[in-house]
Protein backbone atom coordinates (compact mmCIF):
# COMPACT_ATOMS: atom_id res chain seq x y z
CA UNK A 1 0.00 0.00 0.00
CA UNK A 2 1.28 3.58 -1.17
CA UNK A 3 0.09 6.27 0.32
CA UNK A 4 0.70 9.80 -1.45
CA UNK A 5 3.28 11.38 0.53
CA UNK A 6 2.53 14.76 -0.08
CA UNK A 7 -1.16 15.15 1.31
CA UNK A 8 -1.36 12.00 3.80
CA UNK A 9 -2.95 12.09 6.88
CA UNK A 10 -0.77 9.86 9.28
CA UNK A 11 -3.40 9.66 11.87
CA UNK A 12 -5.92 7.98 9.25
CA UNK A 13 -3.36 5.80 7.21
CA UNK A 14 -2.25 4.14 10.44
CA UNK A 15 -5.90 3.91 11.89
CA UNK A 16 -7.12 2.32 8.48
CA UNK A 17 -4.09 -0.08 8.71
CA UNK A 18 -4.07 -1.08 12.66
CA UNK A 19 -7.40 -0.32 13.29
CA UNK A 20 -7.64 -0.68 17.70
CA UNK A 21 -4.58 -2.23 16.70
CA UNK A 22 -2.71 0.96 17.25
CA UNK A 23 -3.07 4.21 19.33
CA UNK A 24 -2.05 7.16 17.56
CA UNK A 25 -1.35 10.59 19.60
CA UNK A 26 -0.51 13.84 18.71
CA UNK A 27 1.50 16.56 20.86
CA UNK A 28 3.10 19.90 19.79
CA UNK A 29 2.49 18.68 16.12
CA UNK A 30 4.20 15.27 16.05
CA UNK A 31 2.67 12.14 15.76
CA UNK A 32 3.35 8.95 17.99
CA UNK A 33 2.12 5.62 16.81
CA UNK A 34 1.71 2.92 19.42
CA UNK A 35 1.33 -0.54 19.05
CA UNK A 36 2.29 -4.21 20.68
CA UNK A 37 5.14 -5.83 20.39
CA UNK A 38 3.91 -8.39 17.34
CA UNK A 39 3.01 -5.39 14.89
CA UNK A 40 6.63 -3.53 15.81
CA UNK A 41 8.51 -4.75 12.56
CA UNK A 42 5.12 -4.09 10.36
CA UNK A 43 4.55 -0.96 11.44
CA UNK A 44 8.01 0.47 11.12
CA UNK A 45 7.71 -0.96 7.24
CA UNK A 46 4.42 0.76 6.73
CA UNK A 47 6.06 4.06 7.99
CA UNK A 48 8.95 4.03 5.34
CA UNK A 49 6.74 1.98 2.53
CA UNK A 50 3.53 3.51 2.89
CA UNK A 51 3.58 6.83 4.86
CA UNK A 52 7.03 7.84 2.78
CA UNK A 53 9.10 7.86 5.88
CA UNK A 54 12.52 7.17 4.38
CA UNK A 55 14.84 8.60 7.11
CA UNK A 56 15.77 6.54 9.91
CA UNK A 57 17.08 8.94 12.68
CA UNK A 58 17.09 6.85 16.19
CA UNK A 59 15.77 3.47 18.10
CA UNK A 60 16.43 3.98 22.02
CA UNK A 61 15.04 1.65 24.92
CA UNK A 62 13.13 3.48 27.87
CA UNK A 63 12.76 1.80 31.39
CA UNK A 64 9.42 1.35 32.43
CA UNK A 65 9.46 -0.44 35.71
CA UNK A 66 8.34 -2.61 37.54
CA UNK A 67 7.76 -4.91 34.24
CA UNK A 68 8.16 -2.91 30.87
CA UNK A 69 10.56 -1.87 28.59
CA UNK A 70 10.16 0.66 25.71
CA UNK A 71 11.21 0.58 22.43
CA UNK A 72 10.86 4.05 20.22
CA UNK A 73 12.17 4.75 17.02
CA UNK A 74 11.98 8.33 15.34
CA UNK A 75 11.63 8.58 11.49
CA UNK A 76 11.37 11.29 8.91
CA UNK A 77 9.94 12.58 5.46
CA UNK A 78 12.71 14.51 4.05
CA UNK A 79 10.47 15.76 1.03
CA UNK A 80 7.48 16.71 3.57
CA UNK A 81 9.43 17.71 6.78
CA UNK A 82 7.54 15.15 8.69
CA UNK A 83 8.12 13.38 11.72
CA UNK A 84 7.12 10.25 12.94
CA UNK A 85 7.66 8.48 16.70
CA UNK A 86 6.73 4.59 16.54
CA UNK A 87 7.05 3.27 19.90
CA UNK A 88 6.19 -0.54 21.47
CA UNK A 89 6.91 -1.75 24.96
CA UNK A 90 8.29 -5.29 25.55
CA UNK A 91 8.02 -7.81 28.61
CA UNK A 92 11.11 -6.76 30.90
CA UNK A 93 11.86 -10.69 31.77
CA UNK A 94 11.75 -11.37 28.01
CA UNK A 95 12.45 -8.74 26.41
CA UNK A 96 12.20 -9.12 22.34
CA UNK A 97 11.34 -7.89 19.60
CA UNK A 98 12.17 -8.67 15.67
CA UNK A 99 14.96 -7.09 14.19
CA UNK A 100 14.45 -3.84 12.28
CA UNK A 101 17.80 -3.83 10.15
CA UNK A 102 15.96 -5.20 7.05
CA UNK A 103 13.79 -1.99 6.59
CA UNK A 104 15.91 0.59 7.71
CA UNK A 105 19.84 -0.10 7.46
CA UNK A 106 20.60 2.48 9.94
CA UNK A 107 18.70 0.57 12.82
CA UNK A 108 21.72 -1.74 12.79
CA UNK A 109 24.10 0.57 15.75
CA UNK A 110 20.79 1.66 17.77
CA UNK A 111 19.60 -2.25 18.38
CA UNK A 112 23.05 -3.21 19.00
CA UNK A 113 23.17 0.14 21.59
CA UNK A 114 19.50 -0.68 22.94
CA UNK A 115 20.80 -4.32 23.68
CA UNK A 116 23.73 -3.61 25.47
CA UNK A 117 21.65 -0.85 27.62
CA UNK A 118 18.27 -2.21 28.43
CA UNK A 119 19.02 -6.22 27.37
CA UNK A 120 16.32 -6.11 24.49
CA UNK A 121 17.00 -8.83 22.44
CA UNK A 122 16.69 -8.11 18.33
CA UNK A 123 15.76 -11.47 16.74
CA UNK A 124 17.69 -11.98 13.36
CA UNK A 125 20.05 -8.93 13.85
CA UNK A 126 22.95 -9.94 12.15
CA UNK A 127 25.32 -8.81 14.93
CA UNK A 128 24.52 -8.07 18.83
CA UNK A 129 27.51 -8.02 19.94
CA UNK A 130 28.60 -5.44 22.52
CA UNK A 131 29.47 -2.48 21.11
CA UNK A 132 30.04 0.21 23.99
CA UNK A 133 30.88 -1.60 27.33
CA UNK A 134 33.74 -3.72 27.76
CA UNK A 135 34.15 -7.36 27.60
CA UNK A 136 32.57 -9.54 30.13
CA UNK A 137 30.45 -6.42 31.29
CA UNK A 138 27.90 -7.58 33.63
CA UNK A 139 23.71 -5.67 33.27
CA UNK A 140 22.27 -3.36 31.39
CA UNK A 141 23.56 0.17 32.98
CA UNK A 142 20.05 2.01 31.40
CA UNK A 143 17.64 0.10 33.40
CA UNK A 144 16.56 1.63 36.22
CA UNK A 145 17.60 -1.40 38.78
CA UNK A 146 20.87 -1.34 37.83
CA UNK A 147 23.25 -1.04 41.06
CA UNK A 148 25.63 1.56 40.32
CA UNK A 149 28.59 -0.44 42.31
CA UNK A 150 31.46 1.72 41.42
CA UNK A 151 30.10 4.54 43.58
CA UNK A 152 30.20 2.58 46.18
CA UNK A 153 33.67 0.79 45.34
CA UNK A 154 35.74 3.31 44.97
CA UNK A 155 35.99 6.17 46.42
CA UNK A 156 34.81 9.64 44.54
CA UNK A 157 38.12 10.79 43.10
CA UNK A 158 37.30 14.20 43.29
CA UNK A 159 37.20 17.43 46.20
CA UNK A 160 36.72 16.10 49.57
CA UNK A 161 33.52 17.05 51.19
CA UNK A 162 32.57 19.04 53.86
CA UNK A 163 34.12 18.55 56.73
CA UNK A 164 36.78 16.36 55.84
CA UNK A 165 39.20 18.93 54.39
CA UNK A 166 40.52 19.60 58.26
CA UNK A 167 39.46 23.36 58.71
CA UNK A 168 36.48 22.15 61.21
CA UNK A 169 33.51 22.25 58.65
CA UNK A 170 30.56 20.62 59.83
CA UNK A 171 29.96 17.17 58.67
CA UNK A 172 27.25 16.93 56.21
CA UNK A 173 25.34 12.75 57.11
CA UNK A 174 26.78 10.03 54.57
CA UNK A 175 24.90 9.00 52.24
CA UNK A 176 25.06 6.25 49.91
CA UNK A 177 24.61 7.57 45.93
CA UNK A 178 21.67 7.01 44.02
CA UNK A 179 20.44 3.27 43.21
CA UNK A 180 22.89 1.58 45.51
CA UNK A 181 20.93 -0.71 47.97
CA UNK A 182 21.26 -0.08 51.93
CA UNK A 183 22.92 -3.27 52.57
CA UNK A 184 25.73 -2.62 50.56
CA UNK A 185 27.06 0.00 53.06
CA UNK A 186 29.93 2.22 52.35
CA UNK A 187 33.64 2.16 51.76
CA UNK A 188 35.68 4.84 51.99
CA UNK A 189 38.76 2.98 50.43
Amino acid sequence: MSVERTSVDLRAAVADRYGEGAEVTESFGEVTVDVASESWADLVAFARDGLGMEFFDWLTGVDDPPDRIGVVAHVYDVKTHRHLLLRTRVARADPRLPSVTGVYRGANWHERETHEMFGVVFDGHPDLRPLLLPDGFEGHPLRKDFILAARVAKAWPGAKEPGESGHGAPSRRKMLPPGVPADWGRTDG
